[in-house]
């Protein structure tokens, strides 16, 4: 159920009161253009220590620090001349870059699952934006969901899942992209794609020599084999739909019918599908009518590729 008396507009006074709130180590939900954060104080041991409390979150599993400049990530990180090249491109916006942590590094190792690295980011999205400079210090951000569930791309999602356990959620609509940012492993003397996300495969091959895969080591968040997960067991790559099965479709003509069906984009366009995602996931995952989901194929070129990662992993149980 949606409390909305926990959700603020994105103006001043809310800034002001969220900041207030990260300074007492408390959280705040707050929107990026990918998905919707659960925010804390990144320098902040207990404040961070309460993340992975509220979402059940294993402390293997790293944190993404967010900033709001490139001059305070390198402060934290050690950028070789690839993080740079990336950062000069692609930030702020949705790539995370995995690097070695500043000896001086001030980030709780809580965040970083105690690990010698450092995952971190700056977010384009103007709300985030305007928090990370309000308050100063960089911020950890996971995802404002339980662990292992269905990530939220409105402020709506956030609250129907955490609404009785932060005081805040911020509210700025729909997040633009819907996906989770792309992490890059920049440690090694090949980049290593961790996380496939908005950014793609391709845009990142113009800029860098990358190697595909990475070890089953958990590094950075969203390699765990069995994440982004609806209630409702998953079925991939279907051309036919079982009785009491709703449908995810992608494009069309649709081969397969269902009474309860949600098209990712009728048009095929990949950005449009992974904007639709996890919302259209979660409507499916709320009917009455059906007991699984099947879900229609989607070409792993491009954005495609992140696409099918989410559902992969959200399908692992089922």
């Amino acid at each position: 159920m949606t409390n909305i008396h926990k959700i603020y507009p994105p103006n001043w006074s809310t800034l002001y009161q969220s900041v207030n709130l990260l300074n007492q180590g408390e959280l705040v939900a707050f929107p990026t253009e990918t998905v919707y954060g659960l925010g804390a104080d990144a320098t902040n041991e207990q404040a961070v220590s309460k993340i992975f409390a509220i979402k059940n979150r294993p402390h293997f599993n790293p944190l993404i620090t967010h900033v709001a400049e490139v001059d305070q990530a390198r402060d934290l990180a050690v950028f070789n001349d690839q993080a740079l090249e990336l950062a000069r491109y692609f930030w702020p916006g949705p790539l995370t870059l995995v690097l070695n942590r500043q000896k001086n590094c001030s980030i709780s190792s809580l965040a970083c699952a105690g690990l010698d690295t450092i995952a971190i980011r700056i977010p384009r999205n103007p709300t985030a934006q305007n928090l990370l400079i309000a308050f100063d210090k960089p911020i950890v951000a996971p995802s404002a969901n339980l662990s292992g569930k269905v990530s939220p791309t409105t402020a709506a999602h956030v609250s129907q899942a955490l609404s009785n356990k932060i005081d805040i959620i911020i509210d700025g609509g729909n997040c633009e992209v819907g996906i989770e940012s792309t992490i890059i492993n920049l440690t090694q003397d090949i980049p290593v794609l961790l996380r496939p996300g908005a950014i793609t495969l391709e845009q990142l091959k113009s800029h860098i020599n990358i190697l595909e895969n990475a070890s089953k080591d958990i590094r950075a968040p969203g390699m765990l084999s069995q994440h982004y997960a609806p209630d409702l067991p998953l079925r991939l790559n279907v051309t036919e739909v079982y009785d009491n099965e709703a449908l995810l479709a992608f494009g069309s003509p649709i081969p397969c019918k269902t009474n309860v069906i949600k098209n990712l984009s009728l048009d095929g366009n990949l950005e449009e599908a992974a904007i639709n995602l996890f919302s259209m996931l979660r409507d499916l995952d709320q009917s009455d009518k059906v007991t699984s989901i099947a879900v229609m194929p989607i070409p792993e070129n491009g954005l495609g590729m992140a696409i099918n990662d989410r559902l992969r992993r959200a399908a692992a149980r089922s």
